[in-house]
Formats: structure tokens, sequence, C-alpha cells
């Protein structure tokens, strides 16, 4: 050899002087981020089960109001009854049960467990019956 150094040494390479100080602040870094996409998880997953809760509440009123509709031949009495039974099947309570003529309206409500934010009520309001003539 001509009495040079080698390039490359074997062994951990030093940092520049003045980067020396900032040892360890990727993984800092990079462990903040993975909370933040953990957190960013949890919040998208706790929003997608309140959506689902709302559509499933919005379901039970609709089939409720359906079965109280159906079954107004035997009395208002009996098609709310009904339309309370289909609500109590599907894990909801129902709050109002309104008839006027040959439409019923019908309101159920329901509890949501949402983990650490407590559990959330969800509402739902539906309409059956016949559709208006046109003229």
């Amino acid at each position: 050899m001509s009495g040079r150094e080698p390039r490359f040494r074997a062994g951990r390479a030093r940092a520049p002087q003045s980067l020396r100080g900032e040892a360890g602040a990727a993984t800092v870094f990079a462990a903040l981020a993975l909370a933040g996409l953990l957190g960013l998880t949890v919040l998208v997953g706790q929003v997608g089960a309140a959506v689902v809760a709302r559509h499933r509440a919005q379901a039970a009123a609709d089939l409720a109001a359906l079965a109280a509709a159906g079954a107004l031949v035997y009395g208002a009495a009996e098609a709310c009854a009904e339309g309370g039974e289909i609500a109590r099947r599907m894990r909801m309570t129902i709050r109002g049960c309104e008839v006027a003529e040959w439409d019923v309206v019908v309101t159920v409500e329901g509890k949501v467990p949402m983990g650490l934010l407590g559990d959330r009520t969800v509402r739902a309001r539906a309409r059956a019956g016949p559709v208006e003539e046109l003229p």
C-alpha cells in the first residue's frame, strides 16, 4: 500500500460533531408517530361504530313502523305493540308511536357502548303508511 489510511474502517461510524446530541431522536419520533397512528385508528373505529349504530337504529325504526302499519287493522294499540316487539328484537326501545288514520310514525332509541367515550344514545324516526295518490 502507499501508506495512506483506508477510506472505510470497520466498526461504528462516528457522527459529525454537530449531530452528536441528536442520538435517538429518530426513535422518539417513530414512537410518537406510531402513537399518533394508533390514536387515529381508535378514533376512526369509534366514528365507524357510531355510524353503524345510527344505521341499525334507523333500520329498527323502519321495520317497527312497517310492522305497526301492517297491524293497524287490529287497532292502534295492537299496532304500536307490534312495532314495539320488532324494536325490542332489534335491541332498541320504542319511545313513541303515533297513529294518524293509516299512517304510523315510530321513534326508537338505543344505547351504544363507545369504549372510552362511554355510552351514547342513538335515536331514529320512521313513517309507514299508504302513499298519497297524485292528482
